[in-house]
């Protein structure tokens, strides 16, 4: 029974994939244990990503792989979500960086930008050529981001952008940040290109999780943008919602990742640690441990599942995608503690993963929409009652 938990699926769930999906996921796994697992710890502890990995990704395809056309893979959404899910069992920092560039600023080009936008950059940013970030919360405006501050108005035929945007991934890395801004014609969203004069990106350091990412606050100083920089259609806060939505979904497959990293590491070293006599794994207090996380990573695995199955048949809604990332980042956060405990010292240094992906998972808590407003947005489909607005 071991040997089946770490071979990563108790329930066989990946048995319900397409064959498809299960070689998009073994080739994923394969990839990123050969070439990113080895770095990442150095990574963590110097607090950074080296944006030489991005062709890599491209390389391997997965960034933006759920986007249909200009250089973009085209898969299910479930195979997406299963390439979010071995990415995110080396590390958080990983999947973010793949999340923000496909699902949030590719999603944001291809869904809501003008056909010269895509052509542009999607096939790059695909490739790993061009490297986008995503400029919606601000340092007052996180949870509610309505309240925005960054503006822009017009000036003539063109557009000027003033203000500033907070927790950017990819943000110092970034060729192009799409930014959402406040108009005369309410919330508008716009491609800027970081070297237009006026752009500049402030990494964030001292941060005690997700370190193996680039974080950075972005500001505007009168950024002049040509009217075409502007995304044509949507307005509101409908353009910026939509893609937070896509990256959600990448969230709630990746935390199925870290939490069965976890889990296997606390298996693997509760084998081979004795004490009084015996490996640590025969203790019915520890198999108690086990058996609990293995159910709570199996139990996410299957939501993941189900909610891939949702949106590729078009039938997902927001609050589902709220229910998985609530769900799976709490238990895969649980499962993260727990194996920590579980290797005593030796789990809180850079020589296992589990205290790593306990303190990201922390951040993966947060961003994207809190525990507290996906709670509820489920409240409020419940009910009927918004309880947040």
């Amino acid at each position: 029974m071991a040997q089946t938990v770490t071979q990563h699926d108790f329930l066989n769930v990946d048995a319900l994939l397409s064959e498809e999906e299960r070689a998009i996921g073994a080739t994923v796994r394969d990839y990123v244990q050969r070439e990113l697992a080895p770095r990442v710890a150095e990574w963590y502890e110097a607090g950074t990503i080296p944006a030489d990995i991005v062709p890599g990704l491209g390389k391997l395809g997965v960034l933006g792989m759920h986007l249909e056309g200009y250089g973009c893979a085209g898969t299910s959404a479930t195979a997406y979500g299963v390439a979010c899910r071995e990415l995110e069992a080396i590390d958080s920092g990983l999947r973010s960086l793949v999340s923000v560039q496909g699902s949030l600023a590719m999603f944001a080009l291809h869904r809501w930008g003008t056909e010269e936008h895509r052509k542009e950059w999607l096939p790059r940013m695909a490739a790993g050529e061009a490297i986008g970030c995503f400029g919606l919360t601000e340092s007052d405006a996180g949870s509610d981001p309505g309240s925005m501050r960054t503006s822009a108005r017009r000036d003539g035929s063109d557009w000027v952008l003033n203000g500033s945007k907070m927790w950017i991934t990819n943000g110092t890395l970034a060729d192009l940040a799409v930014v959402w801004a406040r108009t005369d014609e309410g919330v508008r969203g716009f491609a800027v290109p970081t070297d237009t004069p006026g752009f500049s990106a402030h990494e964030i350091h001292r941060k005690l999780s997700l370190r193996a990412s680039v974080t950075a606050e972005l500001v505007l100083e009168d950024v002049r943008l040509p009217d075409a920089a502007a995304f044509p259609e949507v307005r509101g806060l409908k353009g910026p919602l939509s893609c937070l939505n896509e990256a959600r979904y990448g969230i709630l497959w990746g935390a199925v990742g870290a939490g069965r990293a976890c889990l296997e590491e606390a298996l693997a070293y509760t084998m081979e640690r004795e004490q009084f006599g015996k490996p640590l794994a025969a203790f019915q207090l520890t198999q108690r441990k086990l058996a609990d996380m293995t159910i709570a990573v199996n139990n996410a695995a299957l939501v993941a599942l189900r909610l891939g199955q949702l949106k590729d048949a078009g039938e997902i809604t927001p609050t589902q995608v709220s229910y998985g990332k609530l769900a799976n980042v709490r238990a895969a956060l649980d499962v993260a503690r727990t194996a920590r405990g579980m290797l005593g010292g030796a789990g809180i240094t850079l020589d296992h993963t589990v205290m790593r992906h306990m303190s990201n998972l922390e951040t993966v808590s947060t961003y994207e929409g809190t525990e507290e407003m996906h709670t509820l947005s489920i409240g409020n489909a419940l009910t009927g009652i918004p309880a947040f607005r």
